[in-house]
Protein backbone atom coordinates (compact mmCIF):
# COMPACT_ATOMS: atom_id res chain seq x y z
CA UNK A 1 0.00 0.00 0.00
CA UNK A 2 2.57 2.22 0.71
CA UNK A 3 4.01 1.91 -2.86
CA UNK A 4 0.85 2.70 -4.15
CA UNK A 5 -0.02 5.71 -2.08
CA UNK A 6 4.34 6.72 -2.83
CA UNK A 7 3.32 6.77 -6.58
CA UNK A 8 0.09 8.65 -6.64
CA UNK A 9 1.82 10.79 -4.77
CA UNK A 10 4.81 11.37 -6.64
CA UNK A 11 1.83 11.40 -10.03
CA UNK A 12 -0.40 14.35 -7.52
CA UNK A 13 3.50 16.34 -7.08
CA UNK A 14 4.11 16.11 -10.95
CA UNK A 15 0.88 17.28 -12.13
CA UNK A 16 1.17 20.75 -9.94
CA UNK A 17 4.63 21.23 -10.17
CA UNK A 18 4.70 21.94 -6.21
CA UNK A 19 8.03 20.26 -6.04
CA UNK A 20 10.85 18.89 -7.28
CA UNK A 21 12.53 15.47 -7.51
CA UNK A 22 14.98 13.21 -9.07
CA UNK A 23 13.72 13.17 -12.66
CA UNK A 24 17.51 10.91 -13.90
CA UNK A 25 15.27 8.23 -15.25
CA UNK A 26 11.93 9.60 -16.00
CA UNK A 27 10.65 11.12 -18.59
CA UNK A 28 7.62 13.23 -19.82
CA UNK A 29 4.25 11.68 -21.03
CA UNK A 30 0.48 12.64 -21.43
CA UNK A 31 -2.56 10.66 -20.27
CA UNK A 32 -6.28 12.53 -20.58
CA UNK A 33 -8.59 13.07 -17.20
CA UNK A 34 -11.59 14.32 -17.74
CA UNK A 35 -11.04 15.77 -21.53
CA UNK A 36 -7.20 17.68 -20.04
CA UNK A 37 -4.14 16.62 -21.03
CA UNK A 38 -2.26 16.27 -17.54
CA UNK A 39 2.20 15.57 -17.49
CA UNK A 40 3.44 12.58 -15.92
CA UNK A 41 6.58 10.88 -16.09
CA UNK A 42 7.40 7.24 -16.36
CA UNK A 43 10.47 4.87 -16.68
CA UNK A 44 12.74 4.08 -20.26
CA UNK A 45 11.28 1.09 -22.44
CA UNK A 46 11.40 -2.38 -21.19
CA UNK A 47 14.49 -3.74 -22.95
CA UNK A 48 13.87 -7.07 -24.31
CA UNK A 49 16.41 -9.88 -24.16
CA UNK A 50 16.04 -11.77 -27.10
CA UNK A 51 19.08 -13.61 -24.91
CA UNK A 52 17.00 -14.66 -22.08
CA UNK A 53 14.08 -15.78 -24.40
CA UNK A 54 15.85 -17.85 -26.80
CA UNK A 55 17.18 -19.79 -23.61
CA UNK A 56 13.88 -20.89 -22.58
CA UNK A 57 13.03 -21.61 -26.34
CA UNK A 58 16.46 -23.48 -26.29
CA UNK A 59 15.10 -25.71 -23.14
CA UNK A 60 11.47 -26.41 -24.80
CA UNK A 61 12.93 -27.86 -27.77
CA UNK A 62 15.58 -29.61 -25.54
CA UNK A 63 12.96 -30.96 -23.91
CA UNK A 64 10.94 -32.15 -26.78
CA UNK A 65 13.85 -33.35 -28.72
CA UNK A 66 13.94 -36.05 -25.51
CA UNK A 67 10.68 -36.74 -25.27
CA UNK A 68 10.61 -37.51 -28.91
CA UNK A 69 13.75 -39.65 -29.02
CA UNK A 70 11.85 -41.61 -25.84
CA UNK A 71 9.28 -42.72 -28.48
CA UNK A 72 12.09 -44.70 -30.32
CA UNK A 73 12.29 -41.67 -33.48
CA UNK A 74 15.55 -40.71 -35.03
CA UNK A 75 17.40 -38.18 -33.92
CA UNK A 76 16.62 -34.69 -35.39
CA UNK A 77 19.17 -33.69 -38.01
CA UNK A 78 20.43 -30.63 -39.54
CA UNK A 79 22.72 -29.88 -42.42
CA UNK A 80 24.03 -27.21 -43.32
CA UNK A 81 25.89 -26.04 -46.97
CA UNK A 82 28.10 -22.90 -46.57
CA UNK A 83 28.98 -21.05 -49.90
CA UNK A 84 32.79 -19.28 -49.55
CA UNK A 85 34.11 -17.61 -46.29
CA UNK A 86 32.16 -15.02 -45.91
CA UNK A 87 33.07 -13.82 -42.46
CA UNK A 88 29.59 -13.08 -41.20
CA UNK A 89 28.51 -16.30 -42.65
CA UNK A 90 31.08 -18.44 -41.01
CA UNK A 91 30.29 -16.48 -37.39
CA UNK A 92 26.59 -17.45 -38.20
CA UNK A 93 27.12 -21.00 -39.30
CA UNK A 94 29.21 -21.89 -36.08
CA UNK A 95 26.54 -20.30 -33.88
CA UNK A 96 23.71 -22.34 -35.36
CA UNK A 97 25.60 -25.52 -35.11
CA UNK A 98 26.48 -24.50 -31.87
CA UNK A 99 23.11 -24.41 -30.61
CA UNK A 100 22.11 -27.41 -32.17
CA UNK A 101 24.19 -29.07 -30.07
CA UNK A 102 23.06 -27.79 -27.07
CA UNK A 103 19.55 -29.18 -27.66
CA UNK A 104 20.44 -32.92 -29.00
CA UNK A 105 20.19 -32.14 -32.70
CA UNK A 106 22.92 -33.26 -34.91
CA UNK A 107 24.27 -31.00 -37.87
CA UNK A 108 26.75 -31.28 -40.47
CA UNK A 109 28.49 -27.97 -42.24
CA UNK A 110 28.77 -29.22 -45.98
CA UNK A 111 31.28 -26.82 -47.04
CA UNK A 112 32.02 -25.62 -51.08
CA UNK A 113 34.30 -22.85 -52.29
CA UNK A 114 33.16 -19.92 -53.86
CA UNK A 115 33.22 -20.87 -57.20
CA UNK A 116 31.08 -23.44 -57.19
CA UNK A 117 28.87 -23.71 -59.90
CA UNK A 118 24.83 -23.54 -59.65
CA UNK A 119 24.91 -27.16 -61.22
CA UNK A 120 27.26 -28.51 -58.27
CA UNK A 121 25.75 -26.86 -55.47
CA UNK A 122 21.70 -28.04 -56.96
CA UNK A 123 23.02 -31.50 -56.91
CA UNK A 124 24.33 -31.32 -53.71
CA UNK A 125 21.02 -30.07 -52.56
CA UNK A 126 18.80 -32.44 -54.34
CA UNK A 127 21.08 -35.09 -52.56
CA UNK A 128 20.24 -34.10 -49.32
CA UNK A 129 16.58 -33.43 -49.88
CA UNK A 130 15.95 -36.49 -51.07
CA UNK A 131 18.60 -38.51 -47.52
CA UNK A 132 16.00 -39.84 -45.34
CA UNK A 133 18.53 -39.10 -42.37
CA UNK A 134 18.82 -35.14 -42.81
CA UNK A 135 15.93 -33.51 -41.46
CA UNK A 136 16.58 -29.86 -41.91
CA UNK A 137 18.40 -28.41 -45.18
CA UNK A 138 19.26 -24.67 -45.44
CA UNK A 139 21.78 -22.85 -47.71
CA UNK A 140 23.80 -19.65 -45.61
CA UNK A 141 22.59 -16.61 -47.30
CA UNK A 142 24.17 -14.43 -48.79
CA UNK A 143 25.73 -16.47 -52.29
CA UNK A 144 28.02 -15.19 -54.99
CA UNK A 145 26.57 -13.47 -57.46
CA UNK A 146 26.84 -16.02 -59.79
CA UNK A 147 24.40 -18.43 -58.24
CA UNK A 148 20.71 -17.52 -58.68
CA UNK A 149 19.51 -17.62 -54.95
CA UNK A 150 15.77 -18.19 -55.59
CA UNK A 151 16.68 -21.00 -57.60
CA UNK A 152 18.48 -22.29 -54.72
CA UNK A 153 16.20 -21.44 -52.15
CA UNK A 154 13.26 -23.22 -54.29
CA UNK A 155 15.44 -26.72 -54.70
CA UNK A 156 15.39 -27.17 -51.44
CA UNK A 157 12.36 -29.67 -50.14
CA UNK A 158 9.61 -27.55 -49.04
CA UNK A 159 9.54 -30.41 -45.68
CA UNK A 160 13.12 -29.81 -45.04
CA UNK A 161 13.39 -26.09 -45.52
CA UNK A 162 13.63 -25.05 -42.19
CA UNK A 163 15.03 -21.17 -43.09
CA UNK A 164 11.04 -21.63 -44.44
CA UNK A 165 12.29 -19.65 -48.15
CA UNK A 166 10.60 -21.82 -50.31
CA UNK A 167 8.11 -20.86 -52.65
CA UNK A 168 5.61 -23.07 -51.02
CA UNK A 169 6.33 -22.31 -47.40
CA UNK A 170 6.13 -18.51 -48.73
CA UNK A 171 2.84 -19.04 -50.20
CA UNK A 172 1.65 -20.73 -47.55
CA UNK A 173 2.16 -18.57 -44.99
CA UNK A 174 0.78 -15.96 -47.26
CA UNK A 175 -2.25 -17.60 -47.23
CA UNK A 176 -2.17 -18.01 -43.60
CA UNK A 177 -1.99 -21.33 -43.86
CA UNK A 178 0.42 -23.65 -41.80
CA UNK A 179 4.03 -23.75 -43.13
CA UNK A 180 7.56 -23.37 -41.95
CA UNK A 181 8.01 -19.85 -41.20
CA UNK A 182 11.06 -18.23 -41.77
CA UNK A 183 13.22 -18.23 -39.11
CA UNK A 184 14.14 -14.16 -38.25
CA UNK A 185 10.36 -13.64 -39.13
CA UNK A 186 9.23 -16.15 -36.60
CA UNK A 187 11.87 -14.51 -34.18
CA UNK A 188 10.14 -11.34 -34.23
CA UNK A 189 6.39 -13.13 -33.71
CA UNK A 190 7.65 -14.73 -30.79
CA UNK A 191 9.34 -12.07 -29.26
CA UNK A 192 5.77 -10.18 -29.51
CA UNK A 193 4.14 -13.32 -28.22
CA UNK A 194 5.87 -13.83 -25.67
CA UNK A 195 6.52 -10.85 -24.08
CA UNK A 196 2.30 -9.76 -24.49
CA UNK A 197 2.31 -6.92 -26.57
CA UNK A 198 -0.87 -6.77 -28.12
CA UNK A 199 -0.80 -6.23 -32.03
CA UNK A 200 -4.41 -6.86 -32.96
CA UNK A 201 -6.38 -3.68 -34.12
CA UNK A 202 -2.97 -1.81 -33.62
CA UNK A 203 -1.18 0.33 -36.68
CA UNK A 204 2.46 -1.64 -37.37
CA UNK A 205 5.47 -0.39 -39.09
CA UNK A 206 7.43 -2.62 -41.28
CA UNK A 207 10.50 -0.95 -42.07
CA UNK A 208 12.10 -3.27 -44.94
CA UNK A 209 10.36 -5.05 -47.46
CA UNK A 210 12.81 -7.87 -48.23
CA UNK A 211 11.23 -11.25 -49.22
CA UNK A 212 12.99 -12.53 -46.23
CA UNK A 213 12.50 -10.75 -43.64
CA UNK A 214 10.07 -7.68 -43.98
CA UNK A 215 7.57 -9.46 -46.25
CA UNK A 216 7.15 -12.38 -44.06
CA UNK A 217 6.73 -10.36 -40.57
CA UNK A 218 3.99 -8.17 -42.78
CA UNK A 219 2.18 -11.63 -43.25
CA UNK A 220 2.42 -12.61 -39.77
CA UNK A 221 1.28 -9.56 -38.41
CA UNK A 222 -1.27 -8.94 -40.75
CA UNK A 223 -2.82 -12.29 -40.11
CA UNK A 224 -2.37 -11.47 -36.07
CA UNK A 225 0.35 -14.37 -36.05
CA UNK A 226 -2.86 -16.98 -36.64
CA UNK A 227 -1.80 -18.46 -38.99
CA UNK A 228 15.03 -9.06 -51.85
CA UNK A 229 17.51 -8.51 -49.27
CA UNK A 230 18.15 -4.66 -48.54
CA UNK A 231 20.91 -3.75 -46.67
CA UNK A 232 20.48 -2.22 -42.89
CA UNK A 233 21.11 2.14 -42.29
CA UNK A 234 22.50 2.42 -39.35
CA UNK A 235 19.90 3.99 -36.50
CA UNK A 236 18.05 4.75 -39.57
CA UNK A 237 14.85 5.02 -37.11
CA UNK A 238 14.94 7.81 -34.39
CA UNK A 239 12.77 8.62 -32.01
CA UNK A 240 10.95 11.73 -33.70
CA UNK A 241 9.37 8.70 -35.97
CA UNK A 242 8.25 6.72 -33.01
CA UNK A 243 4.84 6.83 -31.16
CA UNK A 244 4.87 7.81 -27.38
CA UNK A 245 4.70 3.47 -25.86
CA UNK A 246 5.36 1.95 -29.10
CA UNK A 247 7.18 -1.67 -29.12
CA UNK A 248 10.41 -1.70 -31.41
CA UNK A 249 11.81 -4.45 -32.86
CA UNK A 250 15.17 -4.05 -34.31
CA UNK A 251 16.13 -6.85 -37.13
CA UNK A 252 18.75 -4.48 -38.51
CA UNK A 253 22.01 -5.38 -38.40
CA UNK A 254 25.35 -2.95 -39.69
CA UNK A 255 28.69 -3.02 -38.37
CA UNK A 256 30.17 0.01 -37.27
CA UNK A 257 33.56 2.02 -35.99
CA UNK A 258 33.08 3.48 -32.34
CA UNK A 259 33.47 6.98 -32.57
CA UNK A 260 35.76 6.63 -28.94
CA UNK A 261 37.47 3.30 -29.06
CA UNK A 262 37.83 3.11 -33.36
CA UNK A 263 37.01 -0.82 -32.61
CA UNK A 264 34.12 -2.33 -34.94
CA UNK A 265 30.97 -2.81 -32.90
CA UNK A 266 26.94 -4.29 -34.38
CA UNK A 267 24.08 -1.68 -34.06
CA UNK A 268 20.83 -2.04 -35.46
CA UNK A 269 19.11 0.02 -37.76
CA UNK A 270 17.21 2.09 -34.47
CA UNK A 271 18.64 4.82 -32.60
CA UNK A 272 18.79 2.61 -29.37
CA UNK A 273 19.72 5.43 -26.68
CA UNK A 274 17.03 7.85 -28.08
CA UNK A 275 14.58 5.95 -28.87
CA UNK A 276 14.88 4.02 -25.74
CA UNK A 277 13.83 7.12 -24.00
CA UNK A 278 10.07 7.42 -25.92
CA UNK A 279 9.35 3.59 -26.70
CA UNK A 280 7.37 1.43 -24.43
CA UNK A 281 9.20 -1.87 -25.39
CA UNK A 282 12.28 -1.99 -27.60
CA UNK A 283 14.73 -5.14 -28.23
CA UNK A 284 18.48 -4.22 -28.32
CA UNK A 285 21.62 -5.31 -30.92
CA UNK A 286 23.35 -7.48 -30.30
CA UNK A 287 21.21 -9.78 -28.13
CA UNK A 288 17.76 -9.25 -29.59
CA UNK A 289 16.31 -10.56 -32.44
CA UNK A 290 19.54 -12.66 -33.36
CA UNK A 291 19.47 -14.89 -30.33
CA UNK A 292 15.85 -15.79 -30.96
CA UNK A 293 16.43 -16.38 -35.14
CA UNK A 294 18.82 -19.00 -34.46
CA UNK A 295 15.98 -20.64 -31.80
CA UNK A 296 13.37 -20.40 -34.07
CA UNK A 297 15.58 -22.48 -36.62
CA UNK A 298 15.92 -25.23 -34.03
CA UNK A 299 12.52 -25.50 -33.41
CA UNK A 300 11.73 -25.55 -37.55
CA UNK A 301 14.64 -28.37 -37.39
CA UNK A 302 12.36 -30.23 -34.98
CA UNK A 303 9.03 -29.53 -37.04
CA UNK A 304 10.38 -30.86 -40.03
CA UNK A 305 11.69 -34.22 -38.20
CA UNK A 306 8.28 -34.78 -36.56
CA UNK A 307 7.46 -33.87 -40.07
CA UNK A 308 4.15 -31.22 -38.58
CA UNK A 309 3.83 -29.42 -41.20
CA UNK A 310 4.17 -32.02 -44.32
Amino acid sequence: MASIINSIYILKRTIYGTAKFNMTKWRRGFYIDRSCFRTFYRSKAHVISGNELAKDIRKEVQKDVESWLSLGNKRPHLSVILVGDNPASLTYVKNKIKAATTVGISSEVILKPSHVSQEELLEVISKLSKDSNVSGLLVQLPLPEHINERDICNAIAPEKDVDGFHLVNIGRLCLDQSSIIPATAAAVWEIIRRTGIKTFGKNVVVAGRSKNVGMPISMLLHTDGRHERPGGIPKLITADMVKEGAAIIDVGINHIEDSVTGKTILVGDVDFEGVQEKAGYITPVPGGVGPMTVAMLLKNTLMAAKKIIY
